[in-house]
């Protein structure tokens, strides 16, 4: 089926057969024990079952093609493993920053954005989004789309919706999900890769969120998050206005402040509690073009030796829908920032000078 006939028929209520291509490297059975020691999915839970049904009445799935591709799926324990280490000790803002602030991270973020520059220009141009940060979404998720993932989406996601109780409901619902986005994108669902949890593609996105926020960025009709950098950029790019993003807005400003004062304020949270002038009521010194109206929030940022202080804005809570961590966030604005100031500084390295002028013109000299 293409995939104007798949959306055709979606239209006209039919029931969905999986395209035959992709049911056709599909075994009609599969060993209970893999030699990797994976086992496959026990067909016969009743949650598999309630599944199978589940798509076939509320989305016209073919039952039997669900059941086909899910004899395939394969129980993987280092999912669950991943997914049931203890948590490690928090980080705190300066081992986080050397996480993701490195000098290979910037060196291949300008090699990125200069190699994507034309198609970084036309999305801020059209979405607004500066391309310092997209950029930087993906060198912090994927290091620029190398690291990915390793696992079949359809294995972590059906390990987690079956075997995984404690958060049994969500990923039973991003398997859904995942099955109507290879119906509607034709994704072969038994090859498609990503994280252990489901994360696909450069960008990072969960299944939901490809069908939710992703676009097509080259107008072919389809939304390619794998390997398509006009549909990763320009859906990274649609995440953040979706969820707020102002054009020209700044994202974050360094702030001082007594420390007896900064006990009073709550600085944990991610929340646009404040504003531009509660916060300099509150002794909160930072410099800004905002209105005294506009949102804001205090962030604490420990050091080796102490902690700083800086103010996020509206354009920072939106980093934060991506991955709900004020670490997060400031590790993307501050990679954003380094890239700037690299790519600024491999322009200037580059542009020819005359004899007589060893450093470019002002944009304001004369002419």
């Amino acid at each position: 089926m293409t995939l104007r006939s798949i959306i055709q028929a979606a239209r006209h209520g039919a029931r969905h057969a999986i395209p035959a291509l992709l049911l056709a490297a599909t075994p009609a059975s599969a060993p209970l024990v893999a030699a990797d020691g994976t086992t496959a999915l026990d067909l016969n839970k009743p949650a598999v079952q309630t599944f199978i049904a589940r798509l076939a009445d509320k989305h016209g799935f073919v039952a039997d093609d669900v059941n086909k591709v899910l004899k395939r799926a394969e129980v993987q324990q280092s999912v669950l493993d991943a997914m049931s280490r203890p948590a490690e000790r928090a980080l705190l803002w300066h081992e986080y920053r050397d996480r993701f602030i490195t000098e290979r991270r910037i060196r291949e973020g300008v090699e990125f954005w200069q190699q994507h520059r034309e198609l970084l220009d036309a999305v801020t141009q059209a979405r607004g989004v500066p391309p310092e940060y997209v950029v930087a979404i993906l060198g912090v998720e994927t290091f620029y789309g190398r690291i990915t993932g390793k696992y079949r989406v359809l294995d972590a996601l059906a390990t987690l919706a079956f075997e995984y109780p404690p958060r049994s409901d969500f990923f039973t619902g991003q398997l859904e999900q995942f099955f109507l986005l290879t119906r509607e994108e034709t994704v072969d669902p038994l090859s498609a890769l990503g994280s252990y949890a489901g994360a696909m593609g450069p960008p990072q996105f969960i299944p939901g969120s490809v069908r939710q926020f992703a676009v097509d960025g080259n107008g072919d009709g389809r939304r390619d998050l794998w390997a398509n950098w006009e549909d990763i950029v320009n859906s990274v790019a649609n995440y953040f206005v979706v969820h707020g993003w102002k054009r020209g807005e700044p994202v974050l400003a360094e702030a001082t402040i007594d420390q007896p004062r900064a006990r009073d304020l709550d600085t944990r949270r991610i929340a646009l509690n404040e504003t531009v002038a509660s916060l300099k009521d509150k002794g909160a010194v930072f410099e800004t073009q905002l209105p005294p109206e506009a949102p804001a929030m205090l962030l604490a940022a420990d050091l080796p030796e102490h902690v700083i202080f800086r103010v996020g804005y509206n354009n920072f809570y939106v980093i934060t829908r991506y991955n709900r961590s004020p670490l997060y966030a400031m590790a993307v604005h501050d990679l954003a920032t380094a890239l700037v100031k690299a790519v600024a500084s491999e322009s200037a390295a580059a542009a020819p000078t005359s004899p007589a002028m060893t450093t470019p013109p002002s944009p304001d000299a004369p002419r």
